[in-house]
Protein backbone atom coordinates (compact mmCIF):
# COMPACT_ATOMS: atom_id res chain seq x y z
CA UNK A 1 0.00 0.00 0.00
CA UNK A 2 1.39 3.51 -0.86
CA UNK A 3 1.64 5.77 2.15
CA UNK A 4 1.04 9.78 1.66
CA UNK A 5 4.58 10.49 3.38
CA UNK A 6 4.07 14.31 3.09
CA UNK A 7 0.57 14.16 4.45
CA UNK A 8 -0.76 17.52 5.11
CA UNK A 9 -2.46 19.43 7.61
CA UNK A 10 -5.40 17.38 7.78
CA UNK A 11 -3.35 13.98 8.49
CA UNK A 12 -1.21 15.69 10.74
CA UNK A 13 -5.09 16.67 12.72
CA UNK A 14 -6.06 13.59 12.17
CA UNK A 15 -3.10 11.55 13.52
CA UNK A 16 -1.77 13.44 16.24
CA UNK A 17 -5.29 14.78 17.33
CA UNK A 18 -4.29 18.49 17.65
CA UNK A 19 -4.06 21.12 14.68
CA UNK A 20 -0.78 22.13 13.91
CA UNK A 21 -1.24 25.74 13.77
CA UNK A 22 0.34 26.45 10.59
CA UNK A 23 -0.27 27.72 6.87
CA UNK A 24 2.37 26.20 4.71
CA UNK A 25 2.29 22.52 3.50
CA UNK A 26 3.86 19.82 5.55
CA UNK A 27 7.51 18.72 4.73
CA UNK A 28 8.87 16.36 2.33
CA UNK A 29 8.23 12.84 3.63
CA UNK A 30 7.33 14.33 6.92
CA UNK A 31 10.63 15.58 7.98
CA UNK A 32 11.16 17.64 10.62
CA UNK A 33 14.33 17.13 12.80
CA UNK A 34 14.84 17.00 15.99
CA UNK A 35 16.58 19.63 17.71
CA UNK A 36 20.16 18.28 18.74
CA UNK A 37 19.58 19.29 22.60
CA UNK A 38 16.79 16.73 22.69
CA UNK A 39 19.33 14.12 22.40
CA UNK A 40 21.40 15.42 24.97
CA UNK A 41 19.20 15.12 27.62
CA UNK A 42 17.78 11.39 26.50
CA UNK A 43 21.16 10.03 26.77
CA UNK A 44 21.45 12.04 30.39
CA UNK A 45 17.84 10.19 31.79
CA UNK A 46 18.05 7.22 29.47
CA UNK A 47 21.11 4.34 28.84
CA UNK A 48 20.40 2.10 26.16
CA UNK A 49 22.05 -1.07 25.27
CA UNK A 50 23.76 -1.20 21.47
CA UNK A 51 23.74 -1.27 18.36
CA UNK A 52 20.83 1.43 18.38
CA UNK A 53 18.77 1.97 15.64
CA UNK A 54 17.42 5.25 14.33
CA UNK A 55 15.07 4.14 11.73
CA UNK A 56 13.88 7.74 10.23
CA UNK A 57 17.56 9.38 10.47
CA UNK A 58 16.59 12.48 8.23
CA UNK A 59 20.30 14.39 8.15
CA UNK A 60 21.72 12.53 11.31
CA UNK A 61 20.47 14.86 14.15
CA UNK A 62 19.82 12.12 16.61
CA UNK A 63 22.19 9.43 15.45
CA UNK A 64 25.38 12.12 15.91
CA UNK A 65 24.33 13.02 18.96
CA UNK A 66 23.73 9.25 20.10
CA UNK A 67 27.32 8.64 18.72
CA UNK A 68 28.74 11.79 20.39
CA UNK A 69 27.61 9.59 23.48
CA UNK A 70 29.37 6.39 22.62
CA UNK A 71 26.64 4.59 21.08
CA UNK A 72 26.85 2.22 18.13
CA UNK A 73 24.04 3.70 15.71
CA UNK A 74 22.55 2.14 12.93
CA UNK A 75 21.35 4.72 10.87
CA UNK A 76 18.39 4.74 8.61
CA UNK A 77 16.11 6.95 6.67
CA UNK A 78 13.20 6.34 3.58
CA UNK A 79 14.61 9.21 1.66
CA UNK A 80 18.27 9.91 0.89
CA UNK A 81 19.19 12.75 2.81
CA UNK A 82 22.99 11.92 2.70
CA UNK A 83 23.45 10.16 5.83
CA UNK A 84 22.74 6.51 6.59
CA UNK A 85 20.76 3.97 4.68
CA UNK A 86 18.02 3.98 2.61
CA UNK A 87 15.53 1.73 4.28
CA UNK A 88 11.31 1.88 4.81
CA UNK A 89 11.24 1.20 8.62
CA UNK A 90 7.24 -0.09 8.16
CA UNK A 91 8.44 -2.39 5.19
CA UNK A 92 6.72 -6.50 5.97
CA UNK A 93 10.52 -7.28 5.09
CA UNK A 94 11.91 -5.59 8.81
CA UNK A 95 11.48 -8.05 10.54
CA UNK A 96 13.73 -8.00 13.22
CA UNK A 97 16.09 -5.93 15.25
CA UNK A 98 18.46 -6.78 18.46
CA UNK A 99 19.09 -3.81 19.77
CA UNK A 100 17.33 -1.04 21.40
CA UNK A 101 15.39 1.45 18.77
CA UNK A 102 15.66 5.69 18.79
CA UNK A 103 14.03 8.28 17.01
CA UNK A 104 12.05 10.74 16.20
CA UNK A 105 9.25 9.35 13.80
CA UNK A 106 7.09 10.87 10.79
CA UNK A 107 3.94 12.39 12.62
CA UNK A 108 1.25 11.02 10.32
CA UNK A 109 2.45 7.48 10.98
CA UNK A 110 4.01 7.65 14.41
CA UNK A 111 1.69 5.03 16.10
CA UNK A 112 2.81 2.88 12.90
CA UNK A 113 6.50 3.56 14.24
CA UNK A 114 5.73 2.52 17.71
CA UNK A 115 4.22 -0.70 16.77
CA UNK A 116 6.73 -1.84 14.38
CA UNK A 117 9.48 -1.12 16.59
CA UNK A 118 8.06 -2.90 19.57
CA UNK A 119 7.20 -5.98 16.89
CA UNK A 120 10.88 -6.82 16.13
CA UNK A 121 12.42 -5.65 19.20
CA UNK A 122 13.50 -8.70 21.90
CA UNK A 123 11.87 -8.66 25.35
CA UNK A 124 13.37 -6.50 27.45
CA UNK A 125 14.99 -3.56 24.78
CA UNK A 126 13.60 -0.16 24.75
CA UNK A 127 11.96 1.91 22.11
CA UNK A 128 12.56 5.55 22.73
CA UNK A 129 10.33 8.05 20.57
CA UNK A 130 10.50 12.09 20.90
CA UNK A 131 6.79 12.77 20.06
CA UNK A 132 4.39 15.50 20.53
CA UNK A 133 2.50 15.18 24.02
CA UNK A 134 -0.56 14.86 22.32
CA UNK A 135 -0.07 11.66 21.16
CA UNK A 136 -1.04 10.42 24.52
CA UNK A 137 -4.75 11.25 23.42
CA UNK A 138 -6.70 10.02 20.88
CA UNK A 139 -8.91 6.98 21.00
CA UNK A 140 -7.11 5.68 17.97
CA UNK A 141 -4.55 5.04 20.15
CA UNK A 142 -6.22 3.65 23.36
CA UNK A 143 -5.30 -0.48 22.44
CA UNK A 144 -1.39 0.72 21.98
CA UNK A 145 -1.42 2.20 25.27
CA UNK A 146 -3.43 -0.62 26.83
CA UNK A 147 -1.72 -3.43 25.10
CA UNK A 148 2.13 -1.74 25.31
CA UNK A 149 2.16 1.37 28.17
CA UNK A 150 5.55 3.20 28.01
CA UNK A 151 7.28 2.42 30.93
CA UNK A 152 8.20 6.18 31.09
CA UNK A 153 6.77 9.57 29.43
CA UNK A 154 9.92 12.57 30.02
CA UNK A 155 8.10 15.65 29.55
CA UNK A 156 10.39 18.40 28.39
CA UNK A 157 9.62 21.52 30.38
CA UNK A 158 11.08 23.72 27.07
CA UNK A 159 10.08 23.85 23.69
CA UNK A 160 12.35 21.99 21.72
CA UNK A 161 12.18 22.65 18.10
CA UNK A 162 11.50 20.10 15.02
CA UNK A 163 13.10 22.06 12.13
CA UNK A 164 10.99 21.72 8.72
CA UNK A 165 13.20 19.72 6.56
CA UNK A 166 15.87 20.15 9.05
CA UNK A 167 16.22 23.93 8.16
CA UNK A 168 17.19 25.25 11.83
CA UNK A 169 18.50 28.32 10.77
CA UNK A 170 14.86 29.62 9.43
CA UNK A 171 13.09 27.59 12.07
CA UNK A 172 10.54 29.77 14.84
CA UNK A 173 10.50 29.12 18.22
CA UNK A 174 7.98 25.97 19.01
CA UNK A 175 4.71 26.46 20.37
CA UNK A 176 4.54 22.38 20.58
CA UNK A 177 5.25 20.46 23.85
CA UNK A 178 7.38 17.44 23.05
CA UNK A 179 8.65 14.71 25.38
CA UNK A 180 10.30 11.21 25.14
CA UNK A 181 8.43 8.42 25.04
CA UNK A 182 10.41 4.82 26.65
CA UNK A 183 9.09 1.74 25.86
CA UNK A 184 11.03 -1.60 27.48
CA UNK A 185 9.10 -4.78 25.40
CA UNK A 186 7.26 -6.87 27.89
CA UNK A 187 6.68 -4.23 30.69
CA UNK A 188 3.05 -4.34 31.52
CA UNK A 189 2.77 -1.43 34.76
CA UNK A 190 1.87 2.00 34.71
CA UNK A 191 3.73 4.65 32.87
CA UNK A 192 5.93 6.80 34.86
CA UNK A 193 5.75 10.53 34.14
CA UNK A 194 8.90 12.68 34.43
CA UNK A 195 10.23 16.14 33.65
CA UNK A 196 13.83 17.13 32.14
CA UNK A 197 15.61 20.20 31.45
Amino acid sequence: MARDWKGGSASTFKTIGASNHCEHERADKDYYATEPAATDWLCRIEQFCGPILEPACGEGHISRRLMAHGYDVVSRDLADRGFGEVADFLSEKNTAWDGDIVTNPPYAFAQEFVEKALAIIPDGRKVAMFLKLTFLEGKKRASLFQNYPPRRVWVSRARLKCAMNGDFEHSPGSATAYGWFVWEKGFKGSPEIRWFN
